[in-house]
């Protein structure tokens, strides 16, 4: 197997991933919080599903509102890579019900623990994130070599 070097961005991902690492480490020290994507998501949701009143967080507002304008921002310094999806409306159903599952059977899904519970040395998370890479890991072979 060789580099697809046209394809290849190393300064792209070594930027992406400062960005991301210091956001997570600013919304830690400023906020005493995990920058967990379903952590931030799921209190205005369990708050509406409750019928309890709502007060919107302006920090979790904040930060759903950089990773909805990230993409757009990007679009100033380069083009957005295509996204295709082999699927049907179906499997985009299923999938989503799929990940939504995990994220709470995992108690938080892979940034929350990926990207934060491992940089705090959490065992929870490391345990989940062997328990998703390598059910990707498996799913991808079944697919690609059994199917």
């Amino acid at each position: 197997m060789s580099i697809d070097w046209s394809h290849f961005t190393p300064w792209a991902s070594l930027s992406g991933g400062v960005l991301i690492a210091l956001a997570t480490a600013l919304y830690l020290f400023g906020n005493g919080r995990i920058a967990g994507i379903a952590g931030i998501l799921a209190s205005p949701l369990r708050a509406v599903m409750v019928g309890t009143s709502l007060r919107p967080d302006a920090n979790r507002l904040l930060f759903v509102l950089g990773l909805l304008l990230a993409p757009w921002c990007w679009r100033l310094v380069s083009p957005l890579p295509t996204a295709s999806v082999d699927v049907g409306n179906l499997g985009l159903i299923v999938a989503g019900l799929l990940v939504g599952i995990g994220v709470r059977m995992g108690n938080g899904c892979t940034s929350g623990h990926g990207v934060c519970g491992l940089s705090r040395l959490s065992m929870r998370s490391l345990v989940n994130v062997l328990a998703f890479m390598g059910a990707g890991f498996l799913t991808v072979f079944v697919l690609r070599h059994l199917m």
